[in-house]
């Protein structure tokens, strides 16, 4: 005897499930932005140390001379390479986080992603263009808009969503092509 009720479920790819998440409003992301500030200080410290390392290594094998300046601290408080250094570490950290897997520290905390309209990663390119017109932040006020994207989001031409629980707690993602897999 076969059963008629039986329920069929429809098994959806991974990029339509990512497809069908709601966009993140301002204020979840205003909380991923401060747990991220949070991450890239602990980030920027490093780069700190290393940069001051570098310095009295290069101070006491005689490239260069700090007897100009009141400290290490004073010479790279006016040294352009420095505060070029650190822009890279920022563009950098944001850039891997975004481009490898869609989200940074604080994204994955708040179950955001960032990702193209299809569901892929969005490149590195379009992360340098989300930073560049993000504003430091101020690009999300159009994000308390009910569904809309933020300034940056515009620009770069990609979305932030919010995951399920379910989504947020898949280890698997390795970007796109592992959803060929599915069809094999």
């Amino acid at each position: 005897m076969t059963k008629r009720n039986q329920k069929k479920t429809v098994k959806f790819t991974l990029q339509e499930q990512y497809q069908s998440c709601p966009r993140a409003n301002f204020f979840k992301r205003l909380g991923a932005y401060i747990y991220d500030l949070m991450a890239l200080a602990a980030v920027l410290m490093l780069s700190v140390i290393f940069a001051l390392l570098v310095v009295v290594i290069s101070n006491n094998m005689g490239l260069i001379n700090l007897s100009a300046y009141q400290d290490i601290a004073d010479y790279l408080g006016q040294s352009t390479l420095f505060a070029s250094y650190l822009a890279l570490v920022v563009v950098g950290f944001y850039g891997y986080f975004w481009s490898k897997g869609g989200q940074t520290i604080g994204m994955k905390a708040w179950r955001l992603r960032v990702q193209n309209s299809d569901g892929s990663n969005i490149t590195f390119t379009q992360a340098v263009i989300r930073m560049a017109t993000s504003a430091f932040g101020l690009g999300n006020i159009l994000a308390l808009l009910e569904n809309r994207n933020a300034f940056q989001d515009l620009w770069a031409e990609c979305e932030v969503i919010v995951l399920t629980k379910e989504l947020s707690n898949w280890k698997g993602f390795k970007g796109m092509g592992f959803m060929d897999e599915d069809k094999k």
